[in-house]
């Protein structure tokens, strides 16, 4: 069998993979057309398919499809029992970088008419007209979601190197893949890394500090100073809950944390609390009120100071706008001296395909997920993995249940597998109010504690970045809070995305990011006229925090994680980061 993989079949048994094949592709066609006709006759619905533009789509393919079995005829024909003449192509789709998808005729033909069929089904979603764009978009997104399932790469008896690995391996591969799989299917959430190679405290989320400060909602983490005088504006940093806070603090070398305290800032984490039942009232307003703006008081009282300097991460930094706006209708907007916001949507028209997600159906089945109050994260964890599905989920199920690999040792890996649970009450009004009804940019559209906030009225200095392939928040969408705010702001588009286009240290020499000094109406002119700079955007937001304010103090008494009126709780990161 070893052998039967890596030497060409003869022409005979080309000439039954290719009636196989064929057979395939007709049944395909005649679903299509079912398919089709069936949604010509249903009710109550403006969607129909282009009859016209679906026959067009069927011919090509089926020129296309025909081409590909008299190429693969005639390449039985060439090569014969020495197997395929001539240099192999490599192919730059990652699940086909195994050259049996190339040099075995069979595997070849596999591997093309999956392609072609996927290109015919893409044409055909988007041949359907009557569609909204959301509903176009939907349609879309559930085909390239099939498709990618769909892929022969994902099935032990149609990718050759499962099959080779298999022999190689003499059935161990298929052992640990099942064993694999299993422990997954107990987790209920898919493994991306080795999860023991990992502990808090040791080899992640490893800056020194103290945690200062705990409420039922977060514990707030001071980092101990490496400088012997420290800027006098503290640094406080809001993670969005709907992830671990380490992701800023990965190891020494990827860390903003240790690079922020390496810079004469005094920085404060916020350490959020994975909901459970006793979290099941907790509200929009919660995270603001009692989180965001107590932080924020607690911080300014420990260290005596009039104000603080924030970011926001993601979730976190469509908070701190709101809480921004709440300050400054209360006359309190001289608590910040700037904010930060780390891939932020306050204006939800573009949101990505996340808002694919909000129409009422797919909240009502977010819903029926909820148990005493709270949604469990890794529901959380499944949607965003299928946003990436072929990164995120495909790569990993051939690595580790086809291959039966070891799990690799990667700490973003990690990070990006240790969900936290939500409110439910919260996650509905998030979804319903800002995602759906998107009442966050409507002036007075969002009620807190009883008054009615308008970004407009912000006057703080900020400071936004995005990430130009940014799946989750698309920077033109980021944008849209250059169109909010009142105050000095400033815009930087970084390289990569939604993760590595934030935790980017300067010692890596990885990426770039763009600026442009000049004022700029929307995205696309910013991004026409963007100057380019090689490497990380850390340092431009440095000095960018100078400019706010330089005076620096004795990084002695308060300044000391513990040494103050607030005294040390526990060594950082916390409990709250371990609770599951």
């Amino acid at each position: 069998m070893d052998q039967q993989l890596k030497d060409a079949p003869g022409l005979a048994q080309m000439q039954h993979w290719t009636r196989v094949v064929g057979l395939a592709q007709q049944a395909i066609l005649e679903r299509s057309a079912e398919l089709a006709e069936q949604a010509l006759k249903f009710p109550g619905h403006e969607a129909r398919p282009n009859l016209e533009k679906i026959a067009r789509i069927q011919s090509e393919t089926a020129e296309r499809s025909m081409a590909l079995w008299q190429a693969f005829l005639a390449r039985a024909a060439e090569s014969g029992e020495d197997g395929p003449k001539g240099a192999v192509a490599v192919d730059r789709d990652r699940r086909f970088a195994d050259p049996s998808w190339r040099e075995n005729p069979v595997f070849d033909l596999i591997r093309q008419m999956y392609l072609l069929a996927s290109d015919y089904f893409m044409q055909l979603a988007d041949s359907v007209d009557g569609l909204d764009v959301r509903e176009k978009e939907k349609l879309r997104f559930a085909t390239e979601r099939f498709v990618e399932a769909a892929s022969p790469a994902n099935f032990l008896f149609t990718n050759p190197a499962a099959l080779q690995r298999l022999i190689e391996t003499k059935g161990e591969s298929l052992l640990t893949g099942l064993e694999h799989m299993l422990a997954d299917l107990d987790r209920g959430q898919l493994t991306h890394t080795d999860g023991s190679a990992f502990e808090l405290g040791r080899n992640i989320a490893t800056t020194p500090g103290k945690v200062v400060h705990e409420t039922p909602l977060y514990q707030l983490i001071q980092y101990t100073p490496t400088t012997p005088q420290v800027f006098k504006t503290p640094l406080l940093i809001f993670p969005p809950w709907i992830n671990r806070f380490y992701i800023l603090d990965l190891n020494p070398e990827k860390s903003f944390v240790k690079w922020a305290v390496d810079q004469g800032l005094t920085v404060f984490m916020v350490s959020w609390k994975s909901a459970d039942a006793s979290m099941a009232d907790f509200d929009l307003g919660d995270y603001m009120l009692k989180g965001q703006i107590d932080a924020i008081d607690v911080v300014r009282d420990l260290l005596d100071v009039p104000s603080v300097h924030t970011i926001g991460y993601c979730v976190a930094g469509t908070f701190l706008s709101a809480t921004l706006a709440l300050l400054a209708a209360r006359g309190e907007d001289g608590k910040v001296a700037s904010a930060t916001f780390f891939t932020t949507q306050v204006d939800f028209t573009e949101a990505g395909d996340l808002a694919l997600f909000v129409d009422d159906e797919q909240i009502a089945l977010i819903e029926s997920f909820a148990k005493d109050g709270y949604l469990d994260g890794r529901y959380l964890a499944a949607t965003f993995n299928l946003l990436r599905g072929q990164d995120l989920i495909w790569n990993y199920v051939v690595n580790n249940y086809l291959l039966g690999k070891d799990y690799p040792q990667f700490d973003l890996l990690y990070w990006n597998g240790d969900t936290t649970n939500l409110p439910a009450k919260w996650h509905r009004a998030y979804l319903t109010q800002l995602y759906r009804d998107n009442r966050l940019v409507i002036p007075g559209g969002l009620e807190i504690d009883g008054t009615h906030i308008d970004l407009r009225k912000v006057r703080t200095p900020s400071y936004i970045q995005a990430g130009v392939e940014d799946h989750i928040a698309p920077p033109c969408s980021v944008w849209k809070l250059m169109d909010q705010f009142s105050g000095p702001r400033r815009f930087v588009l970084a390289g990569s995305g939604h993760i590595a286009g934030v935790v980017n240290p300067p010692a890596a020499g990885k990426y770039q990011y763009w600026t442009n000094e000049t004022p700029q109406d929307d995205y696309a002119s910013f991004r026409a006229a963007a100057q380019e700079t090689k490497g990380s955007w850390w340092p431009d937001w440095m000095a960018w925090i100078v400019a706010q304010s330089d005076e620096q103090v004795e990084a002695e008494g308060a300044r000391q994680p513990g040494e103050g009126k607030l005294p040390a709780i526990e060594d950082a990161p916390g409990r709250y980061v371990r609770q599951r």
